[in-house]
Parts: C-alpha cells; structure tokens; sequence
C-alpha cells in the first residue's frame, strides 16, 4: 500500500501511511516516480530526502516504498562510464532528455544492450565461496573485470559457460542452501554498507605519486587515507588530477561532490587526453567518473560519496589497487548540514550535524589494504584521498578538524604559495604524514636506505630558513653568518629545484623515487661540501657563482633514462669545489 505526502520543504517530503518502510529504503515519490531515500521514521511517518527537484509535489502525492535499500549495480560496463550521485549514466541521460536530467528520469545504472565477453574459470561440479572469480571479461583495454560470486553466496556450480552475455543474462546457475540461483555478470550492494573482506592489512606499501613534495616528505600509503584542504584557488583540483593521472593504482575511482560544472567539464575534457603513464592508452580506460555538480539536487550529493567508495571497494575486492579522488567533502557536509537542517535535527558546531564526525569517519574507515574474500586471498587496496574546502581558507571549520581526525597524512594547501605559482602548493611546514615509520622499509628498498636520513636532513634545512626569515626582515641578508647564508641558498634550492614541480612540462610532470632520491642527493651532497669550503676560507659569494649551481636548477628536466647524469653532477661538484678551495688558498 502506498503512503501519502504530508509536507514538501525543499528535498525533504514527509510521508504517512508507511508502516512498511524501513530506514534508508528507497522510496518512488509522486507519479512522477521521482528517486528518494529514507533518513528518518517515526511510527508511519517518514521523512525522505529526494534526489531529484521537489518542485510541484503538494500533499497527497503517492509514496511507494521499494523495498530495497539506495543500492549500485556492480558489474562490467563502470570503466569509462561518467554517473551522477546515484549511479545514473550521464550520457544515457544526455542522449534520451538532452543537456539537462529530467525528473523522473529512469535509466539503469549498467547498459542493458551492451554484450560482454565472459571467459568461464570455473567448471560445472565446483564448489565456490563468496568472492570467488567464476570469469573474466575485458572491460577495457587496461582493464581485465573479474566477476565474482557475490557475497552471502556459497555453493556448487551445476552450470557455467564461456559466451557472450549482457550484464542480466544468466552465465551459470549455483546451488545454495536455499536452493539453485542464477548468476549474472552483475550484482546489486548497498551503497551504504561496507563490503567484507577477510583481514585489514598494515600500511606497508607506498603509493607512488610522482609528486616530490608527496613521496619525500608526505608519503601516503596504498591503502591509506589523506586530505587536501585548502582555500579557493590554491590547486585543490590540480592536486587530484595528478595524483588520478600518476599514482601508483590500478582504478582511479573520481567523486565530483558538488563542485563546480566547468571544473568536472574539465576533467570530462581532460581525462580522454591524458596518457596512462604505463601503457599509453587514454586515462579514462581505467577511471569511472561520479558527477553530482552544485546545480545538481543537493541530496544526490550526499549519495555521491558513498556511490564512489562502493565502486572502489567491487574493484578492490577483484585484487586491484584503487585510488578514490572526493573532490570536495565540504560539499558532501553541506548538503548533510541541508537536510539536517531540514529535519529539524539538534544543530552541531556551525550548524553541522552532530554526526558529521561519525559519517566522515564512515567514510574514511572504507579505505584499506586488505585480504579480499574467496579461496584464493587476493590482495587489493583503496585509497581514499579527500579535497576539503573550508570558508575563506579557515582550517578550524568543523569538516577539516573532523577530517583531521581520521586521516593519517594531511597535505595543507597554502594560497601565498599559489599566488607565488609554486605547485604543488603544499605547504611543507604545516603537512604532515603519518605513514613515515611503516613505510621507511619500503622506501628503503624502492629507492635507497638513505631515503630517511636525506628527508630528516632536508626538512631540518627548510624549518631553519624559516627561523631565519624572520631576522632577514629585520637586519637584512647580509648581516647572516656565511653558515646561516648558506642555509638560506640550500633551502632555496630545496624548493625551487625540488618541491616547485611543473605540471605542463612532461619530464617534471612525473618524478620517479630514483629520479627523487638523486636530486635531493644532490642538493644535500652541495651543503656538505660547501659548508666544508666555508670552514677552509671561501666565502658564500664565491660557491653561489660555480656552474653547479645553473645544473641544479635544470636537473628536474632530466628524462627519466637520463638518470645516470646525477653521478656525473656529482663528480662535477666536487671538483668545482675543490678547485676552487684551491684557488683560495694559492
């Protein structure tokens, strides 16, 4: 039996008559059959937060529950597919209403037409448990998908066939406890219920990102978590691309949570372009793309977040590493702040709802390396990195304190650095990573054993210029000690040559950890050596003028099978010191 509308207030309808809903059902609202969900019950009423435009609903309007929670269909066809908050395929939409999505607009989250190619690996009489592969089909040319036996499901296969399929059609049936049921290339989850996996691994194993600043100094591992809040034109965005485009992953799963149209317009644009770094083929082979945009319902907002980390947790689970781009949880905040507010709810700090901290942990908490379901203990890991956009820059907001909390590695933007075109605009000073113990080996064996020590000894170079910033203002360069002078040219050269990285430029874009280590290498071997030569009588203006320096300031050019020039930059800094020592004391 249907219920009934009572109250229309923005996004938010009441219901009565609804004795058989549950929480977090989803509901079909008027006879338009507009998409909600419900967030709250009490007795028969129902409070539903709508993702489509409330506009002309009135009381009285029908209500039917589905029975079912807001859930994703997980299957081939999300690599290159671009979907709004709940999974809706945007150029389906496109296609069928034009540019803008029409209310009640009912399009199945996977192509129903389309016929994929299913390898059976699994033969008729075998026993299979949840997670286990029963085929594969290539879902794009970086892609290999691996169906899985979906969790809840164990039994015997009595029937399985190599063919071509459409994700409904049934490729096998497996018998149960509670009789034979069909398989399919696809499966439904919930989008708010994490899927299971055996056991949570430790953060042993970095993820690369070919971003010095972020591997150096704030290194994030497969599996880990990080933020990037920053205020308005910092480089949040330019940030995640490059981390989308480099980062040591195999899925890049990326959540457009209420940002701008022409900001998603560009990584519509964009991503077909790009390069994958490892194969050449376009980016999008490996990416699937939610865009819930400010103009968007803001409900659909709320979903978005969770429909990404879902995405990311099926591929996880086929034992890939996926790295998850949320680009902004703010916005995500705002809109559960919207229909907090709406639901007339106790207020938090600065209107937030008290629970905010519970859902950004929720979130967060879906990240991992783990052992995946299934006999054969796949790994896979997810990466959950976050861009916060606080009001006016105020890292206080509510939404970066609760992020805080809960991330290991914070990567603080800082607008003077951006008006200054240093980028990445990380603020070396104020980030921090947690990761740097449980990833010393790794970087240790990847790299060099002395990945550690050239790190420490360069963040202590960089706290010491800004020591000295402060007396430099006050008296000026010259006053400075030759030591403290020298301080202030290394640390310049820490960050001009080896944390300022240009995007545009393709032997910059992307550094590796040996191409990394060498060039922090150098940098630190021209400290020792000059501080050596200022205790032997030369003066800080004399080394400043040796060539070494102009080949420092162009070692980040380098292509990357040009590396074995660093030791000949080596030697070439030694023996320019060396001469002139020479030459002081003759």
């Amino acid at each position: 039996m249907a219920g009934k509308i009572i109250k229309v207030s923005g996004p938010l309808v009441v219901a009565d008559e609804m004795k058989d809903a549950k929480m977090y059902d989803m509901v079909r609202v008027s006879k338009e059959r507009l998409i909600g969900e419900i967030v709250e019950l009490k007795g028969d009423v129902a409070s539903i937060q709508v993702y489509e435009e409330t506009g002309g609903l009135g009381p009285g309007d029908p209500v039917e529950t589905t029975g079912w929670p807001l859930s994703l269909e997980l299957g081939p066809g999300l690599i290159e597919s671009i979907f709004d908050g709940i999974q809706r395929p945007l150029n389906i939409i496109y296609n069928q209403v034009g540019n803008l999505i029409t209310r009640g607009v009912d399009v199945p989250g996977l192509d129903r037409t389309k016929k994929w190619s299913f390898n059976a690996v699994v033969k008729t009489g075998q026993k299979v448990i949840e997670g286990d592969i029963l085929g594969t089909v290539e879902e794009s040319v970086l892609v290999e998908h691996r169906v899985m036996v979906p969790p809840g499901i164990s039994g015997e296969i009595v029937e399985i066939k190599s063919g071509k399929y459409t994700v409904t059609q049934t490729i096998g049936k497996i018998k149960t406890d509670k009789g034979v049921r069909d398989l399919t290339l696809m499966h439904k989850w919930p989008v708010r219920m994490p899927r299971p996996y055996k056991e949570k691994l430790p953060p042993t194993l970095g993820l690369g990102t070919g971003q010095r600043v972020i591997d150096m100094f704030f290194p994030v591992a497969k599996g880990g978590t990080a933020c990037v809040p920053g205020p308005f034109g910092s480089g949040k965005t330019v940030v995640q691309h490059q981390l989308a485009k480099w980062a040591d992953a195999d899925i890049v799963v990326y959540v457009g949570c209420g940002e701008r149209g022409n900001e998603m317009t560009d990584v519509l644009m964009e991503f077909p372009e790009l390069k994958d770094p490892r194969s050449g083929e376009p980016l999008v082979k490996r990416t699937v793309m939610i865009a819930n945009t400010s103009n968007m319902p803001v409900a659909a907002r709320e979903a978005s977040i969770y429909t990404g980390i879902t995405v990311a947790e099926y591929y996880r689970d086929m034992g890939y590493d996926v790295a998850l781009m949320a680009d902004s949880t703010s916005r995500w905040a705002e809109a559960l702040r919207e229909m907090s507010g709406r639901l007339e709810e106790m207020p938090g700090e600065e209107g937030y709802p008290a629970y905010l901290a519970t859902r950004l942990a929720d979130f967060y908490e879906r990240a991992g390396r783990v052992i995946t379901i299934g006999t054969e203990n796949r790994n896979g890991s997810l990466t959950a990195v976050g861009a916060v956009s606080p009001p006016g820059g105020d890292l206080s907001d509510p939404v970066v304190q609760g992020t805080l909390k809960i991330v290991k590695v914070y990567w603080g933007l800082d607008d003077k650095l951006a008006y200054k075109r240093h980028f990445p605009a990380i603020n070396w000073l104020q980030s921090y990573s947690l990761y740097h113990d449980t990833l010393e080996e790794y970087f240790g064996k990847e790299a060099a054993e002395d990945w550690k020590a050239n790190r420490v000894k360069a963040m202590g170079i960089l706290q010491k210029e800004a020591e000295l910033e402060e007396i430099v203002r006050l008296v000026g360069k010259d006053a400075l000690s030759q030591e403290d002078q020298l301080t202030l040219e290394v640390a310049k050269s820490i960050r001009e040559d080896f944390l300022h990285q240009n995007a545009f430029v393709e032997e910059d874009s992307y550094t590796s950890l040996t191409k990394q280590y060498w060039m922090l290498r150098l940098i630190l071997r021209m400290e020792t050596l000059f501080r050596d030569a200022l205790i032997a009588g030369t003066s800080i203006h004399e080394l400043t003028k040796l060539p070494i320096f102009e080949t420092i300031a162009r070692m980040k050019l380098l292509s990357e099978k040009e590396l074995e020039k660093f030791r000949e930059y080596e030697k070439n800094l030694s023996n320019q010191v060396e001469k002139l020592k020479k030459a002081v004391h003759a």
